[in-house]
């Protein structure tokens, strides 16, 4: 399909890394351009700014690590993205997304964070195909460790990928970009930790007859006349 630049909408920095560090790192190694975009930033007030300017720098380690080539920070408040007016969230991420141009999306699943619902509702209307949208080749939701896997059964959208990224020969890099969120990991058993990322690795991967995975679920996915 010709696949030569893609955005990845984080609604926090580090979710990219949790979701597809992997699927970034064989993109970017592949001669692909990544654009991380974080929505969310770790601020007041729930948040002392020293831990915004902690994540931030944590961010653009990991990236550096995977190949990354441009990160972009929101300076939006984590957890009140809500009471951002509709529009001017929607229009901030359209703005950068035309700007981006991708031919691959990455958005967050409609889960158990109140911040990923909004991110997730403001790219699809970004991504809607009409103008810079039309353009997108493939729009796809990735999993989030912790988060995506609380939502109520059957009561709420379950996670079911249909698209899976062989990452065996990226899962240690995507640890490594991980270990960059010193401030974000958790201790196993915890959730948000390197065993707990990489035993999700080895799940997907096997679902999949791969090593290690990182899944999706693809909303929209067109070709051309190649096809």
């Amino acid at each position: 399909m010709g696949l030569r630049r893609m955005l990845v909408v984080a609604p926090h920095p580090d979710d990219e890394v949790l979701a597809a560090g992997g699927t970034i790192a064989r993109f970017a190694r592949a001669g692909g351009e990544v654009t991380v975009l974080a929505v969310a930033a770790h601020m007041p007030p729930l948040y002392p700014k020293a831990v915004h300017e902690t994540t931030v720098a944590e961010a653009r380690r990991a990236h550096a690590l995977l190949g990354v080539k441009q990160s972009i920070f929101f300076d939006n408040p984590a957890v009140f993205l809500s009471r951002i007016p509709t529009h001017e969230l929607n229009t901030s991420i359209l703005k950068v997304l035309t700007e981006v141009a991708p031919d691959v999306l990455l958005i967050p699943y409609l889960d158990r964070h109140v911040d990923h619902r909004v991110v997730f509702d403001a790219a699809m209307v970004a991504a809607r195909p009409v103008h810079a949208g039309a353009k997108i080749k493939l729009v796809a939701c990735y999993e989030t460790l912790s988060e995506t896997h609380w939502n109520a059964p059957h009561l709420e959208p379950n996670f079911v990928p249909n698209w899976c990224v062989d990452i065996t020969d990226f899962i240690d890099l995507k640890l490594q970009a991980m270990s960059c969120y010193a401030s974000q990991l958790h201790q196993f058993p915890q959730p948000r930790s390197l065993e707990a990322l990489k035993a999700l690795a080895l799940f997907r991967g096997s679902q999949a007859a791969m090593g290690y995975a990182e899944a999706f679920h693809i909303i929209r996915m067109t070709t051309g006349p190649e096809l």
